[in-house]
């Protein structure tokens, strides 16, 4: 009776139909598998669950292991990039062990980073939300005797959170061509994904060799900075974590956005926990201050890092320029970077002053050479800031009569308008390459 009109969808046909695609429910049933399997967390996420999550987002679209093949094409480009890099920069090769890895694999090797990221935040949604859930179904008398309940409640919140952010790592995972795309180390080897290559390459009219060529260069640089800047890597992720420490969970929202929900749902679960409504920042002037620092930081770690490709790419690919500018546009554009980051700390991380910071590395190295550019990196305090972005010859140029002699007394009030350039003038007198000072 099935071929007759109309009876497609009755349920004395087909007892399954009313509960919608069969695959979807399989996925949704085999997430909420995790949730319920998951042994206890330590801390504020289960990122077991997490981990296990996020590898069913990309293995639902395929992540096949990486050939022999593959590997070697990759180590051998990130080798080539390595070379080729030590001509246009003074920063020593920071590639001891290049990588191939599939988007498993990216997931497994950058969870420990996403965790030192994710936990601040996750730890206040889990608090709001455990007892949020907890108050929902509890007289006001009852609530004071129901501590196991409320430890029970605080798991849930765990996993729910784990869900969200192993759905948000899988879909970057898809994305990401290396370890470097967002501009955080987030490993300590340098890697390329086959996968993220072919993705990036489809509708470009360019080589493929020539585009792992180029992304190669781009991994080797960012681990030359990451490898070799000592200070750099606790300065980024410090100032993630210091802006998250600003997050406040909107309860009333999550209340809300709880209130009727079925647990035994997992894509209910999955909106639910969305982040952008429930992620709060408090516009205090210490979290302004940690958002202006990455901001700044990301942009002049990109920005050198475009500069040194770009010289070293210069006269051995012909494709680097119009490459160049299909990275700039997809950081530009947002891209997974701040997708992700919006979902997992609130926190939307804006590229939009690259051409500055480009431009003034490129100031930089025309007056002082390729040694007096890199020399900047050497302390974070000779490190141009936001306004300097604004004036990039001002903070090249420096001051020409100043004492420096305050740089070995206790900093002085952070906000005068000379410590940059004074600071500048130091990387003149004191570093190879560097500026008036020497007379460079």
């Amino acid at each position: 009776m099935t071929d007759l009109p109309g009876r497609e969808n009755d349920p004395n046909e087909n007892p399954f139909a009313m509960f919608g695609n069969p695959e979807q429910i399989a996925a949704a049933m085999r997430q909420f598998a995790d949730m319920l399997s998951a042994p206890p967390s330590s801390g504020p996420v289960n990122w077991d669950m997490a981990k296990n999550i996020a590898r069913h987002v990309v293995v639902a679209e395929g992540d096949p292991s990486v050939m022999e093949g593959e590997r070697r094409q990759i180590v051998d480009a990130l080798n080539l990039a390595d070379l080729w890099l030590n001509e246009a920069t003074a920063l020593p090769s920071g590639v001891s062990n290049p990588q191939a890895w599939s988007r498993s694999e990216w997931i497994e090797k950058t969870v420990p980073v996403w965790q030192k990221l994710c936990d601040p935040i996750a730890a206040r949604m889990v608090e709001t939300m455990s007892g949020t859930l907890g108050a929902a179904g509890l007289p006001a008398e009852a609530q004071a005797m129901a501590g196991p309940l409320m430890g029970m409640m605080k798991q849930m919140g765990g996993m729910m959170v784990g869900q969200q952010i192993g759905q948000a790592i899988g879909s970057l995972a898809r994305e990401v061509v290396g370890s470097t795309d967002i501009g955080l180390p987030l490993s300590d080897n340098a890697a390329l994904l086959p996968g993220g290559i072919a993705a990036f390459s489809e509708g470009l009219d360019t080589p493929a060799e020539e585009i792992r060529l180029y992304l190669a260069l781009r991994e080797a640089a960012h681990h030359r900075l990451f490898q070799h800047v000592p200070w750099l890597r606790t300065h980024l992720l410090g100032a993630v974590e210091e802006y998250a420490r600003g997050i406040t969970v909107d309860a009333s929202a999550l209340e809300e956005q709880l209130r009727g929900l079925d647990i035994n749902n997992p894509e209910q679960l999955q909106q639910a926990l969305s982040g952008g409504n429930l992620l709060k920042p408090e516009e205090t002037e210490r979290q302004k201050a940690a958002l202006s620092r990455l901001e700044t930081m990301l942009a002049l770690v990109e920005g050198w890092v475009g500069t040194v490709v770009d010289g070293a790419a210069e006269g051995k690919l012909p494709s680097s320029a119009a490459l160049s500018e299909t990275v700039r546009r997809r950081r530009a554009t947002g891209g997974p970077a701040e997708q992700t980051f919006a979902t997992l700390v609130g926190l939307e991380l804006r590229p939009r002053r690259l051409r500055e910071a480009a431009a003034l590395w490129q100031a930089l190295e025309a007056d002082r050479g390729v040694d007096g550019r890199d020399a900047v990196w050497g302390h974070p305090d000779l490190m141009p800031t936001a306004d300097d972005l604004d004036n990039p010859e001002g903070f090249v140029r420096g001051e020409p009569e100043l004492d420096l002699s305050f740089l070995d007394a206790p900093r002085q009030d952070p906000s005068s308008e000379h410590d940059e350039s004074g600071e500048d003038g130091e990387d003149g007198d004191g570093r190879s390459g560097g500026g008036k000072g020497d007379g460079a």
